[in-house]
């Protein structure tokens, strides 16, 4: 049975992690992600599972990495400083291939920014911010319901494709107060990690076709040597170039493999737009506004939006952008998710930012005026 819930952003946030199963949280308090911890705090004993408030966010992915390995579904939560000091060890996370869930609640920077308002700053470093190549995969809700579907999606990825996943939302939907229809526990659906069968032979690092290694299960008797250094199927160092090359790319290849599994998006009167507008977060919700207002004074204006960041959906925005006139990109930034758009389209039709670095989200007016200046000179 579904429960229509009041529910704030960093709430239903908190929700869905133990819905999904998560039974271990490791975090450090800060502005405008504390809610997710401090409820938490709360729910998190009362399913049996544990809540620790770390020194640091070092320390935060730190434990979450260890009680992974140890078996359990484990997240943290922060913002954009705290994403910062999480990225050598999101990247040894990767490289081991532990999987756990990262919510970074954005807000303005760089550095302490501005603590209380809304950003989206973060996403080229959800993206590059561990040094390496690395498997990355990053969700974008755009409502309180969606924060509380993708964070159940973003464990289920995490799971099954042994990695980290990251959350990515901003201060205005994390505070936002909106219904939620919340499933029955039951309902709730996260596929468990593939662990090792006991067989003989068996290798940490071996995986079958989708690229995923099954996991040794804690205490089933596994021998299991586990580094950040580059490591052969057994997980014992190697700097031998065929090996490092063979399993640098089955770690990357998982998730080319599985895009079909990863890839989210949602489209609005995009097929025959001459204006495609490509948006996430809360400023996809009002090109969703400036959409409607366009097409009712007769601008051909469409909008995608696309849930995963990445890996991103550049199949199906290419096929609408191929389309337009013009492609629109607003983002609370000085223009990041612009460049990766511009890269999948290419100089035809011409990829536009509208940016906004104030600490205010960008208005369905802003959007409209754009669109429109962008159909006449197209």
């Amino acid at each position: 049975m579904t429960t229509l819930t009041a529910l704030h952003g960093n709430h239903a946030c908190a929700l869905a992690a133990i819905a999904a199963g998560c039974r271990f949280f490791a975090g450090y308090p800060i502005t405008p992600s504390s809610e997710i911890a401090e409820h938490l705090s709360h729910a998190m004993p009362k399913v049996g599972g544990t809540f620790v408030q770390m020194e640091d966010e070092i320390a935060s992915i730190a434990a979450v990495i260890g009680a992974s390995l140890g078996g359990l579904r484990a997240m943290t939560a922060t913002s954009g400083p705290g994403f910062s000091l999480m990225q050598e060890n999101i990247g040894y996370a990767a490289m081991v291939e532990a999987p756990c869930v990262i919510v970074d609640v954005m807000r303005g920077g760089p550095s302490t920014g501005m603590p209380t308002r809304p950003a989206q700053g973060d996403v080229m470093q959800a993206r590059f911010g561990s040094h390496g190549d690395r498997p990355v995969v990053a969700l974008a809700p755009a409502s309180v319901q969606e924060i509380y579907t993708e964070t159940i999606r973003a464990f289920d990825l995490a799971e099954r494709l042994r990695t980290p996943v990251t959350v990515l939302y901003d201060q205005v939907i994390a505070q936002l107060l909106e219904s939620v229809a919340v499933p029955a526990p039951s309902a709730v659906r996260v596929r468990e990690r593939k662990w090792a069968n006991g067989a003989s032979g068996w290798e940490p690092y071996a995986a079958d076709d989708d690229g995923v290694p099954a996991m040794a299960r804690p205490g089933d008797g596994h021998r299991v040597h586990t580094t950040g250094l580059t490591h052969a199927e057994s997980g014992f160092p190697t700097q031998a170039p065929p090996v490092v090359d063979r399993m640098m790319r089955r770690l990357l290849g998982k998730i080319d493999v599985n895009r079909a599994l990863i890839e989210k998006h949602e489209t609005l009167a995009a097929e025959d737009a001459e204006v495609l507008i490509v948006a996430y977060g809360i400023t996809a919700r009002a090109a969703r506004r400036a959409v409607t207002t366009l097409r009712e004074t007769g601008v051909k204006a469409g909008l995608f939006r696309p849930i995963t960041l990445w890996p991103f959906p550049e199949a199906a925005l290419a096929r609408l952008a191929g389309r337009a006139r013009a492609v629109l990109v607003p983002e609370m930034n000085a223009g990041q998710l612009v460049l990766e758009i511009q890269r999948i389209v290419g100089h035809t039709p011409p990829v536009r930012p509208l940016t906004r670095i104030d600490g205010e989200p960008i208005a369905p007016d802003e959007i409209t005026a754009a669109v429109r200046e962008l159909a006449v000179h197209a």
